[in-house]
């Protein structure tokens, strides 16, 4: 008796798991292929390159400063050097929190992304789910993503009919 209800699980397993489908998608294809989204990614890498070199020069500034300290430091009392020590430091904590506020966590650089490429991606993902549904797919895999996924066959790329869905033909 063990042994027949054991069979009907089994059968019963595989004909679930044979029931379901699966897809996959390459967000990043997609994205490329979003008009929105490329200026959005050129936009966000020039005030990132803009935020880099304001704070390369500040950085050259102080490497500046601290070298005419050294060349001077033998000319000076103990109190003014302490003195200019204090400021070199102050300094360099003041472009260290600049280049936090950029692009720590929670930056500028950051927030401008979460304004700018969140929306693109909330919306390929909600496009995402509805052929999900629509289709029935248990699960859409994202090629993008580097996964272990080792071979794909091309008929079940989904990537296309995202962008279709989306407006943009290729």
């Amino acid at each position: 008796m063990k042994k027949i209800i054991l069979g009907l699980v089994f059968v019963c397993a595989t004909i679930v798991v044979h029931a379901q489908r699966y897809a996959f998608v390459d967000t990043e294809y997609i994205m490329n292929n979003i008009p929105a989204y490329k200026a959005a990614q050129d936009k966000l890498n020039k005030m990132s390159v803009d935020w880099q070199k304001e704070i390369e020069q500040d950085y050259n500034e102080l490497d500046k400063l601290y070298k005419e300290f050294q060349s001077e430091k033998v000319l000076l009392t103990n109190e003014m050097i302490k003195q200019r020590e204090a400021e070199l430091d102050e300094k360099d904590r003041a472009i260290k929190n600049l280049q936090k506020r950029f692009f720590g966590p929670g930056g500028e650089l950051f927030q401008k992304r979460q304004e700018l490429i969140k929306p693109i991606q909330d919306e390929v993902f909600s496009v995402i789910k509805d052929i999900a549904e629509s289709g029935n797919y248990a699960i859409i895999f994202d090629t993008a993503s580097g996964s272990n996924i080792l071979f794909t066959d091309p008929k079940y790329d989904k990537s296309d009919e995202v962008l279709e869905k989306l407006g943009y033909k290729n």
